[in-house]
């Protein structure tokens, strides 16, 4: 089963970078609301204004959160995206640690990867790398190599959270942090339950608040903080489910 969900996830995004229907996937408010990516963007928090110094084509509006705006990024550091898409947080973090520092996009999806380095070409980034790898099985990165992690609602779509999160514990220096947005709900599903299409969309892969924070601390992490905490799609059940979008952050 969970290597199908890694197929049907690779086949989703894939077919996003063709043809640019993103399908709700963890996007906010409703999917038939008609808002472009990039006002599905500024809903979740982005400022318009670092929106606009980026490709535009890195805007899928896929996410379900801001977490750049809580990694307090430094010129120099080097900051890591799982599940970095199209590059937009990869793009709004190079511009923060600069040429000094290092922004590296991780991405398992090679069309995604593709659209990335186009972008970063167009873009003109120096300090701007993308990589393909699995982040829940080797995230391609060395130990205590990386100053900050973000990922925003990828977490959710892997199937062995703990392992994904003890592969951010690996790569983070002492004292390195991880800020990622992500979904969780108020009652799991079983194995026979689960619709791939749906875990695809951030839905049936999520886990309950107690299990995902329960993920982070069996990784390792010592210092956790929820930044953020509120309802998905305003709040309304999906399949008798409540949805609520988180930002957290830990600290190696």
């Amino acid at each position: 089963m969970d290597n199908a969900i890694k197929d049907d996830i690779k086949k989703k995004y894939s077919k996003i970078v063709v043809s640019g229907n993103t399908d709700c996937c963890c996007m906010p408010g409703e999917c038939d609301s008609g808002d472009s990516p990039i006002d599905a963007t500024k809903l979740i928090g982005y400022d318009q204004k670092e929106l606009e110094s980026i490709p535009q084509e890195a805007i899928l509006g896929v996410g379900c959160g801001a977490p750049i705006n809580h990694t307090n990024l430094k010129e120099g550091e080097t900051v890591v995206d799982l599940g970095s898409g199209a590059g937009i947080d990869i793009f709004l973090a190079a511009r923060k640690v600069l040429n000094s520092g290092k922004a590296i996009g991780i991405d398992m999806t090679d069309e995604m990867l593709q659209k990335s380095r186009d972008n970063a070409k167009k873009g003109n980034y120096p300090n701007v790398e993308f990589k393909k790898g699995d982040i829940e099985e080797n995230i391609p990165l060395d130990n205590n190599s990386v100053d900050a992690v973000i990922s925003n609602c990828v977490i959710n779509l892997t199937t062995n959270k703990t392992n994904a999160f003890k592969e951010v514990f690996r790569i983070l220096k002492n004292d390195g942090r991880m800020v990622i947005s992500d979904l969780i709900t108020d009652q799991e599903l079983s194995a026979d339950q689960v619709n791939s299409e749906k875990w695809c969309e951030c839905i049936d892969g999520a886990l309950t608040k107690e299990n995902y924070l329960s993920c982070i601390t069996d990784a390792g992490f010592k210092k956790i903080d929820v930044l953020e905490e509120r309802a998905y799609m305003d709040g309304e059940k999906i399949n008798g489910r409540k949805i609520t979008s988180l930002i957290i952050k830990a600290v190696k």
